[in-house]
């Protein structure tokens, strides 16, 4: 959308468990509210450097992220203008910029936006690959939209509540009801890595252990 002068931006890998929040909570707030048409919904995923030109686009910039906080899970923070590089995001991928690395890139242009505001949850699971939004995380969705919504509106941009149905962010197989009714089980597909190279790794884990004997 050219003419858009806010941007509300999900990152995350919906494969990796909680690291999917970001995804989810801008799929939840586009579910919940119609936005003017100056505001850009987009799900980031982990598209690294690939998100910056959108966030250099957009004077006012809304993030939903899993960040580590070293806090209960679930509990939700939000972090606002220079706030927000102080957080160091763990990188998920060696090929994933995190998202304070795409803000220095923009300070240092000198398109660091005119308002960010990051609204980040502290994940409980992410090692479950495959597995969906742990509880703690997906039961604070409603609270994040809210939350965005409020930030929205104070920035001159207020949401309504949406009534007809939303235009989608990403293919439907992707999105959360359909994704989680189709993933195979934990107990046909293994969550913690491929089965195959942990039944190589426990091999040798015992070789080791004999060898030690």
């Amino acid at each position: 959308m050219e003419n858009a002068r806010a941007l509300i931006l999900g990152i995350g890998n919906l494969l990796w468990a909680d690291e999917g929040f970001g995804v989810r909570a801008v799929e939840a707030f586009n579910a919940a509210c119609e936005v003017p048409d100056d505001v850009l919904l987009l799900d980031g995923g982990t598209q690294g450097l690939n998100l910056l030109g959108p966030i250099v686009r957009h004077r006012c910039v809304l993030v939903f992220d899993a960040i580590d906080f070293g806090l209960a899970p679930g509990t939700l923070k939000l972090l606002r203008g220079r706030e927000v590089p102080a957080w160091a995001g763990a990188k998920m991928s060696l090929h994933q910029s995190s998202f304070q690395e795409l803000l220095a890139i923009a300070d240092l242009q000198g398109l660091f936006p005119d308002r960010l505001t990051l609204i980040g949850v502290q994940p409980e699971r992410l090692s479950d690959f495959g597995g969906s939004l742990s509880d703690s995380v997906r039961m604070r969705l409603p609270e994040a939209v809210e939350l965005a919504a409020h930030e929205l509106a104070a920035w001159g941009f207020p949401a309504k509540p949406r009534i007809s149905p939303a235009p989608g962010l990403f293919d439907a197989s992707l999105g959360i009801e359909v994704y989680e009714q189709q993933r195979p089980s934990a107990h046909d597909a293994c969550r913690i890595g491929d089965a195959r190279f942990l039944a190589i790794r426990r091999a040798n884990e015992r070789a080791v252990d004999c060898e030690a004997d």
